[in-house]
């Protein structure tokens, strides 16, 4: 018997077993089954009626993250261009953060809007003030994205 009272046959095939790949080792076949696969879509007891997190998130989440950091994108780039041809930023934040140069600008603005949507989406089943969902904000940020951009374009249209 060895020190944890196991036989030797015994302990030579836990031996063995641990020689083989670990089964548990993270790489992108974990990612993809793991989105395509989800377990915890919705609660598992009655008495989790108020569980805040899952693995699994409507697809409309996706295309509203996704959406507003693309639109996030294309604000920036506008923005410079806008710039470029004499208007002024409106924001004195970011005006300040101009003044550091373009990739801190544009490094800021991406990071900031990258952090809300995550926390946005990771918040998404909470209730604002016990009556809101939190994932209505992330429609609200879209929507808002959506209006600034069309604005630029209106705007870069009328300078050229």
């Amino acid at each position: 018997m060895s020190d944890y009272g196991m036989s030797k046959a015994v302990a030579d095939s836990v031996e063995n077993r641990r020689m083989y790949a670990d089964r548990r080792q993270f790489g992108w076949r974990t990612v993809i089954f793991g989105f395509l696969r989800s377990r915890r879509r919705a609660v598992r007891r009655g008495g989790d009626s108020d569980m805040l997190f899952v693995d699994w998130h409507h697809p409309w989440l996706f295309f509203l993250a996704v959406g507003t950091m693309l639109l996030s994108v294309t604000d920036a780039a506008l923005t410079l261009q806008l710039l470029a041809r004499g208007m002024i930023e409106a924001n004195p934040i970011m005006d300040r953060v101009m003044g550091y140069g373009t990739v801190a600008f544009v490094s800021l603005k991406l990071g900031l809007t990258a952090f809300g949507i995550l926390t946005l989406v990771f918040l998404a089943k909470i209730r604002f003030l016990d009556r809101i969902r939190t994932g209505l904000f992330l429609t609200l940020f879209f929507s808002g994205y959506a209006c600034l951009v069309c604005y630029e374009i209106v705007n870069l249209l009328k300078l050229l």
